[in-house]
C-alpha cells in the first residue's frame, strides 16, 4: 500500500508540474466535469510580442491622425475601453469616445509626444503627453491588452492643465 500511495503521489507531482509549464498545453480527459481544469485557448507560446507591438504602433499613429477609422480598426465588438469618466464597451461607444476626443485633439493643432513604451507578451503600455492651444495633457497613460490583432481591453487615464483665457 506504501508504494502505491508513492506512485500516486508521483503521478499527482508530474501532471501538476507539465500543467504549470509554459512550453506545454495541458489536456485531461477522462475527469468528471466538476474536475475539469479548463485551459486558455491562448498559450504562452501563441502571443506573439511582435503582433502586441504591431497593434500598439497602428493605433499610436492611427490617433495621432485622427484617422478615426483606422483606430477603430484595432477593436472588436467585445472590446471594452476603461477612462476615469467612463467605460465603452463595443465599437459604437468605443467609436464615440475616439469622436469626442478629436474634438480636442485637433489633427492640426496638437502635438504628441510618446515618453514611453513596454510591451509584455500580450499587454503593451505606453506613457504619452499632449499639448492643444486649449490644454495641455502633461500625464496620459493607456494599457492594453491585444490578443489575435485586436484591443480587447483599454485603460486611460491623464492629467490635463487648462490653459486660461
Amino acid at each position: 500500500m506504501f508504494k502505491k500511495k508513492k506512485m500516486y503521489l508521483a503521478a499527482l507531482v508530474l501532471t501538476v508540474v507539465s500543467a504549470c509549464s509554459d512550453n506545454t498545453s495541458t489536456a485531461i480527459s477522462n475527469t468528471p466535469k466538476s474536475q475539469e481544469i479548463v485551459s486558455s485557448q491562448s498559450s504562452a507560446n501563441s502571443i506573439s510580442e511582435d503582433k502586441t507591438k504591431e497593434v500598439l504602433d497602428h493605433h499610436w499613429k492611427a490617433f495621432m491622425q485622427n484617422n478615426l477609422n483606422e483606430v477603430m480598426a484595432d477593436y472588436t465588438e467585445e472590446s471594452v475601453l476603461i477612462t476615469p469618466d467612463e467605460t465603452f464597451k463595443g465599437l459604437d461607444a468605443i467609436r464615440k469616445n475616439f469622436q469626442d476626443a478629436y474634438t480636442k485633439f485637433r489633427k492640426d493643432k496638437t502635438a504628441f509626444q510618446l515618453n514611453k513604451s513596454v510591451i509584455d507578451r500580450d499587454v503593451a503600455y505606453i506613457l504619452w503627453q499632449a499639448k492643444t492651444p486649449t490644454f495641455n495633457l502633461t500625464y496620459a497613460t493607456d494599457t492594453f491588452i491585444i490578443r489575435d490583432g485586436k484591443i480587447i481591453r483599454q485603460t486611460y487615464a491623464g492629467v490635463a492643465n487648462v490653459f486660461e483665457k
